[in-house]
């Protein structure tokens, strides 16, 4: 076991000190004991090195908003270690570093592997939403909602045990730390770049995920030129937990194979998995590529601006307006823009949420307090529920919202206050309410 510090990270090697190093990197909200069934079968061959996320596992919480920032870390660590050149493994999470290495330090990565991965994994709104549920329930409500999302409904019920130990983990990760992980997720794109991944990679997934299932790594292997899909059979996301020596049957022969100088892929760009029947009890479903649309792969473009000569400020402005105010609203808000409205929105972009929100002297915390006491001051009830939800994706609890509320009754008048308290509490009550 290691020490961590700000810009590295938690970890432990496993095998030999003389053989090539292969990284294993864990999904959101479990630790680097997701791996344990792997473990004594790969270190016949590598050194293992597993690691920790930022607050996971007992890990230092030192929280990283980004994929790019988790990266930088682990080679912090690697670099500290004296560790050059590797293989990689990851799930969900895990798995974005791995494409995140492949894209922006290709001269480290020897072979890749990614499990339950995607491009993008789902929506942006969808991970910020599940940070305000964290923010204001903790982490027990995910906790406990974890088995749905990462075992089949039969392994969980007849696997007490290991679903016991999956709410546990989640439970004793820190929230502020999980939160970071869930806004690193959401700001994870790179559809655009998957052409550009050079080394060979074998994209996992199990048949029965519903959180990046089969379609997602079918784009993955569309998109990657030197890529090979194997469909894991009744096994949901959490792959190498549910179906363990099935996974480590499909790493032993990817790294053993496309680690080696001359590597060439089959023409089907598959596995491909013996016809006589095996321990392991898996099979590589037969899914040549597809063709995969452009706009599958290529992410939303901007709304141009017209003719301003403020290009700039229009893409940064589209880009915090989403970030605070969520995809789904600014794509309402968009969908609903004719030439008579136009004009206006491209005005609040550029203005409201590429020069004002985005400068330096306040933090979006600070800047949704002031908005909120704007709207109360003004009885723009309509605008102070969309700012309500930005609130609470910017950071603010409902306690801060509430003394906000309370500080604007004094200065802005008890009726607007009692109007906005109704609005406040009805978006609260929406956004903070744990899904069953």
């Amino acid at each position: 076991m290691s020490e961590s510090s700000s810009n590295t990270l938690q970890y432990r090697f496993d095998g030999p000190e003389d053989a090539p190093v292969l990284i294993l990197g864990p999904s959101l909200g479990t630790t680097w004991h997701m791996w344990d069934r792997q473990v004594p079968e790969l270190i016949r061959q590598w050194r293992v090195f597993r690691f920790d996320l930022p607050g996971h596992g007992g890990a230092p919480a030192y929280p990283a908003g980004s994929v790019t920032e988790l990266t930088e870390r682990l080679l912090a660590t690697l670099d500290r270690l004296g560790v050059q050149r590797f293989g990689y493994a990851g799930c969900a999470l895990g798995a974005g570093l791995g494409l995140e290495l492949a894209l922006r330090h290709p001269e480290r990565l020897a072979s890749l592997a990614v499990i339950a991965a995607s491009p993008r994994f789902g929506t942006a709104d969808e991970f910020r939403q599940r940070g305000v549920i964290v923010r204001t329930n903790g982490l027990d409500p995910i906790a406990r909602t974890s088995p749905d999302r990462w075992f089949t409904t039969g392994f969980a019920a007849t696997q007490p045990a290991i679903t016991d130990w999956a709410v546990q983990m989640v439970r004793t990760t820190d929230p502020g730390c999980y939160i970071a992980a869930c806004e690193a997720l959401a700001s994870f794109d790179v559809r655009a770049e998957l052409g550009r991944v050079g080394v060979p990679t074998l994209v996992l997934v199990g048949s029965d995920d519903r959180v990046t299932g089969p379609a997602e790594a079918r784009t993955l292997v569309a998109g990657i030129p030197d890529a090979r899909l194997a469909v894991v059979p009744g096994a949901s996301h959490l792959v190498p937990v549910e179906q363990p020596a099935a996974v480590t049957d499909l790493l032993v022969r990817h790294f053993s194979t496309a680690w080696q100088p001359g590597y060439v892929e089959s023409s089907t760009g598959q596995i491909a998995i013996p016809a006589t029947p095996v321990k392991t009890a898996i099979a590589a479903q037969p899914q040549p590529r597809q063709p995969v649309p452009i706009a599958e792969i290529a992410p939303p473009a901007a709304v141009p601006s017209q003719g301003t000569g403020h290009t700039d400020l229009y893409d940064t402005g589209i880009k915090v307006r989403r970030e605070v105010l969520g995809d789904a609203h600014v794509d309402r808000t968009l969908a609903d823009t004719d030439a008579f409205s136009g004009d206006f929105q491209e005005l609040l972009t550029r203005y409201a949420w590429g020069e004002i929100w985005n400068r330096p002297g306040l933090d979006r915390r600070s800047r949704s307090c002031v908005t909120l006491t704007a709207l109360v001051a003004g009885g723009h009830l309509d605008d102070l529920a969309t700012h309500t939800r930005a609130a609470l994706r910017n950071g603010l609890t409902p306690v801060e919202i509430k003394e906000v509320l309370l500080q604007a009754a004094v200065y802005c008048g008890i009726p607007a206050a009692n109007s906005a308290f109704k609005v406040a509490q009805q978006v609260i009550r929406e956004e903070t309410t744990p899904e069953e």
